[in-house]
């Protein structure tokens, strides 16, 4: 026993098989097998309608528009070589902080403030007596270090202790220099 109502021929020129349950295509709105009803299998003239897809940056994570026609490869591609804000080619610079010492040219990655004048050093020049410090409460030595021992105000021993280590790990490396 047929049934010729029922059901849909494929409307794919090369299947034409008869469907008891066709899918309609959205886009071009013919009736098609299981086999051919994907935009891609019956070749749908009207796909870009529907088959909207719009490339997001791997970078950036931006959308790019896309023009009809267009491969959205390329297209992303030419946005990371010219518009990209996450540009991996484009160096951002490291060492900014440059040093206040006068005639001092050297930049560090991380700001260091002297606590007294406030000024941004390098490694080199953070000390005050590196730098010659005279915005604190008095001007820094190295004679007032030894003054101030001898004027008859004792420093502390832990300060002592710290002075001198820290004016021999300075010798030190001025030497090996």
């Amino acid at each position: 026993m047929e049934f010729p109502d029922l059901g849909k021929h494929c409307s794919e020129k090369t299947c034409n098989q008869l469907d008891f349950l066709p899918l309609k295509c959205d886009a071009c709105k013919q009736d098609f097998c299981k086999d051919h009803f994907t935009y891609t299998a019956h070749k749908c003239a009207y796909a870009f309608k529907k088959d909207v897809q719009v490339p997001v940056c791997p970078l950036c994570n931006n959308p790019i528009p896309i023009k009809k026609g267009e491969i959205p490869d390329v297209v992303v591609g030419e946005h990371i070589d010219r518009d990209c804000k996450s540009h991996p080619g484009r160096r951002e610079k490291i060492f900014t902080y440059r040093c206040s010492k006068e005639g001092c040219r050297r930049k560090e990655m991380l700001r260091v403030a002297c606590d007294q004048c406030h000024g941004n050093f390098c490694i080199q020049h953070r000390h005050p007596l590196d730098h010659s410090c005279t915005r604190g409460s008095r001007p820094i030595t190295a004679a007032g270090c030894s003054a101030a021992g001898a004027s008859g105000s004792k420093p502390s021993a832990a300060l002592h202790a710290l002075s001198s280590s820290w004016l021999a790990q300075r010798f030190r490396w001025k030497v090996k220099r």
